[in-house]
């Protein structure tokens, strides 16, 4: 696969008063293809975020590289960003919030264009109207008076105005009605397919993350524990972890849909404290299967053996037993 962004070794250190630090990004690793869509999901507080703001440089990474273009964005000096932030833009949770409310919905959605002084802005602000289903009135108006899914194809259209190649799009529905997630969930893959754009969809929410994804990568307490095509995390999810959060994914009695047919699992024990990791596997003091291997030893994310899928990781120590394969 040839990757258009590739992220290796990603470390994200927050320091404490008392001298200690918060690591909410652990040797992140992954690669993004041209016209892919990666979903990233785990619980809230797992440094999904957080990995979106420091692929845009919104953070400064502790350590580890973020190639794009030949380059490594890690190492560039703020000055030398402004090309590679057209090139990959951002949506974020909260589409009032993103949106300056005194603004009009042109004059928002052209604001890249000015910043990158690109003339002929209100041309492309219709443009973009059109692209993500919006009537070209909506120029002159403000972002209170519109719906929440109609701020957020607002925020979308901004995000696109200088045909960026790759969009993170930070829990981009979260805070949207159902109805209005799958509208939205929708206008992205169009827009992927049509754009040939490239997708960082972050989310808390699994059956979300299955609608739009080629892969999938599930986070855990800053580390990646499962990755690969998003067929096989559904089919035969590999680590203790993604199988509980596919256990309260909604389906029809009777139909797999091509879900791993997985009793409801409801993790017990203490969420550890992100200032005192314990020793071991990340997972083991919630983990149901957990074995005196996992107070000890830490699982590298790596191949799964024997798995048919060639692109397949698991960071568990018994993922190879770990089987769900539905029919």
């Amino acid at each position: 696969m040839n990757a258009l962004l590739s992220v290796r070794n990603l470390v994200k250190h927050y320091p404490l008063p008392n001298g200690g630090k918060v690591l909410a990004l652990d040797d992140i690793s992954f690669d993004l293809a041209a016209g892919e869509i990666l979903g990233i999901v785990g619980e809230s507080g797992c440094g999904k975020s957080t990995l979106g703001r420091t692929i845009m440089r919104l953070d400064d990474p502790t350590a580890g590289e973020i190639r794009y273009g030949g380059k490594d964005l890690a190492q560039l000096k703020k000055r030398d960003l402004k090309q590679a932030r057209a090139e990959i833009q951002m949506v974020f949770q909260d589409p009032f919030g993103s949106l300056n409310p005194r603004h009009s919905v042109g004059t928002i959605i052209g604001e890249p264009l000015a910043v990158h002084g690109i003339g002929n802005r209100s041309a492309r602000v219709s443009e973009l109207l059109d692209l993500v289903g919006l009537p070209q009135t909506a120029a002159k108006r403000l972002p209170h008076q519109f719906s929440g899914g109609q701020r957020q194809r607002i925020a979308i259209a901004r995000s696109l105005a200088i045909n960026p190649k790759i969009i993170i799009a930070d829990e981009a529905v979260s805070a949207l009605d159902v109805s209005i997630q799958s509208q939205i969930i929708n206008l992205l893959a169009d827009l992927r397919r049509e754009l040939g754009l490239s997708i960082v969809f972050i989310s808390h929410d699994l059956s979300v993350v299955r609608h739009i994804s080629d892969r999938i990568g599930v986070m855990y307490f800053g580390q990646i524990v499962e990755y690969g095509p998003a067929a096989s995390i559904f089919q035969n999810p590999r680590h203790p972890y993604t199988r509980a959060l596919l256990s309260a994914v909604p389906r029809i009695p009777g139909k797999t849909g091509g879900v791993a047919p997985i009793g409801r699992i409801v993790l017990t024990g203490d969420v550890p404290n992100i200032a005192h990791r314990p020793g071991g596997c990340l997972f083991h003091p919630r983990c149901y299967e957990m074995h005196d291997r996992c107070k000890t030893e830490v699982p590298a994310l790596r191949a799964v053996e024997g798995d048919r899928y060639s692109d397949r990781r698991c960071a568990c120590l018994f993922a190879e037993s770990a089987s769900a394969e539905t029919a």
